[in-house]
């Protein structure tokens, strides 16, 4: 599959009180941006766990895109800290199993910032297009094509 004909699928976390809206505000001011990126929607991006972003890589996600209140403007005070932090050991640990830390990417969008928004969502499939599909892990075979090269007993006994 060459860059050109790869379309990734990216899940986006957004923040309910800042980039949610402005992904609100991008598709309501019609701006164009790629259809790659799934949204769900969170209170606040330190709510996030890392195993959410593992299970969205691990069930098919070429890439993560993290997007909530900027630093300071937290809805819930100090959570956005705690993404960025969670965000940082969430890199390093994918890079241990040689997943390209830039498949998790963390964004700050204001409620009023659609454009921009839009904008990291172009930028997140463009980088995302030149590392090509994740396919980590490697699908299992399905069950009912492994349970037919297992042998019987019978088979194996002399």
């Amino acid at each position: 599959m060459t860059e050109s004909t790869f379309e990734p699928v990216i899940i986006g976390f957004t923040c309910n009180w800042c980039s949610y809206r402005a992904a609100d505000l991008a598709g309501t001011a019609r701006m164009k941006y790629p259809p790659n990126v799934r949204l769900i929607r969170v209170m606040c991006t330190g709510r996030i766990d890392p195993t959410f972003v593992l299970k969205a890589l691990s069930e098919g996600a070429d890439a993560v895109l993290i997007a909530g209140c900027h630093p300071g403007e937290c809805h819930y005070l100090e959570q956005n800290y705690k993404a960025l932090r969670r965000h940082r050991l969430l890199q390093k640990t994918l890079a241990q199993f040689g997943v390209a830390p830039e498949r998790v990417r963390l964004t700050w969008a204001s409620a009023a910032e659609g454009a921009k928004f839009a904008e990291e969502i172009a930028i997140a499939v463009d980088e995302v297009k030149k590392l090509g599909p994740l396919n980590w892990p490697a699908r299992p075979v399905p069950v009912a094509m492994a349970a037919a090269e297992i042998p019987v007993l019978s088979e194996v006994a002399p």
